[in-house]
């Protein structure tokens, strides 16, 4: 009877300490989008086909001379084409790839 109690309050004690251990941490976060591409809006994005020296020229990484290299590659199919056609590098590609876009124009 007595070894019968001890197991019954050492099961006691364990489902004790295991739930209050359970209170003490914070719940689950939601979490949150992590890629530029789900935080930033199509509207938003610089389509490489159509855009200005300008607009090109204001992405990280981009200057004038990559603006034009990249204005006087059009059209483009997708906008990994940047990197197959070696217009830029593959980091500077890297920087900007959430940012761009590569429109086809309407039929």
């Amino acid at each position: 009877m007595k070894k019968k109690l001890v197991r019954i309050l050492m099961v006691l004690t364990v489902l004790a300490l295991s739930v209050s251990a359970g209170m003490s941490t914070p719940p689950a976060q939601t979490p949150k989008a992590t890629t530029a591409a789900a935080a930033t809006p199509t509207a938003d994005l610089v389509d490489i086909n159509t855009a200005s020296k300008d607009q090109l020229t204001a992405l990280p990484g981009i200057g004038d001379k990559y603006s034009q290299k990249i204005i006087d590659g059009r059209p483009y199919a997708k906008k990994t084409d940047l990197t197959r056609k070696k217009i830029i590098p593959a980091a500077t590609y890297a920087k900007i790839k959430d940012m761009i876009i590569a429109k086809q124009p309407a039929k």
